[in-house]
């Protein structure tokens, strides 16, 4: 047997407020099952509370309301388990970028960093297979993972044996987007490949550090580096270079992760 009662006893019953059912009334997330006409008096049956009740956890775990009103008004059982593990999926990957950042703030405000080696080297012009886009900074993960996605595929079909790697664009760290190029070292008379365009990188002096796992304290290496070039080298004009010795595709444990980052510079200075 059901019942009627009004929004507020209704909020009461699923610890929803008032406010926020009546703006669920108006996204069609959660109606009552009858409006007074003339007093515009909502009135919820007591079958729609554990609906409520759902949309309530849901909303507690951060799902966006399109994918809550997807999973609450479909039938399709499997649809409805797929909404659901995507989104934890999700939660899973925000919670260990969290633990991460956590993790690097904790080493930042408790212990002094480790001496920075630099080595000062020259890298000829060489070609690459190369995947350009405009990024916008939030974007970078995606956008990396599906660029050297499919260069390690393309590595993989032509045999290539490259350390991969991607020059930033200064409007890349100064305006949070710019061009970012993707790339994968090849030979000088390597044919195109469908869905790659050939790119030249020119040849230069670079100061070279060496990042030690993950990406949470990228940043720190990007100002030690940039910091020695200022007070010891001439800085270049170019866009800075990353190599990935090993990368992500290499292995699962992130602590064995080593990024060259290379700075341009004019000239090696003198010792």
């Amino acid at each position: 047997m059901t019942a009627t009662v009004t929004v507020g006893e209704f909020s009461r019953l699923t610890h929803l407020s008032v406010k926020t059912l009546h703006h669920y009334h108006e996204i069609g997330l959660l109606a009552p099952v009858a409006v007074d006409s003339s007093s515009g008096y909502r009135r919820y049956s007591t079958s729609q509370v554990a609906t409520a009740l759902l949309i309530r956890r849901l909303r507690d775990l951060r799902m966006p309301i399109p994918d809550v009103q997807a999973l609450v008004s479909s039938t399709d059982e499997a649809a409805r388990e797929e909404t659901l593990r995507a989104h934890l999926d999700r939660m899973e990957r925000e919670l260990a970028v969290t633990r991460d950042v956590v993790t690097s703030l904790r080493t930042l405000l408790t212990s002094s960093p480790e001496p920075m080696q630099v080595e000062y080297r020259y890298i000829p012009p060489f070609r690459a297979y190369g995947v350009r886009g405009h990024v916008e900074r939030p974007e970078i993960g995606p956008w990396c993972v599906d660029a050297f996605g499919r260069l390690d595929a393309l590595a993989s079909a032509h045999e290539i044996r490259a350390t991969a790697g991607a020059t930033y664009s200064d409007d890349f760290f100064t305006e949070d987007a710019g061009e970012v190029v993707a790339f994968l070292p090849v030979a000088p008379t390597q044919e195109p490949a469908d869905g790659f365009s050939l790119v030249d990188l020119p040849g230069g002096y670079f100061a070279i550090t060496v990042h030690v796992g993950a990406m949470a304290d990228f940043d720190r290496t990007y100002g030690a580096l940039g910091s020695h070039v200022a007070e010891h080298c001439s800085v270049a004009p170019g866009p800075i270079r990353e190599l990935y010795v090993v990368s992500p595709g290499d292995t699962p444990d992130e602590s064995s992760y080593r990024t060259e980052v290379c700075w341009p510079i004019q000239q090696i200075p003198l010792p």
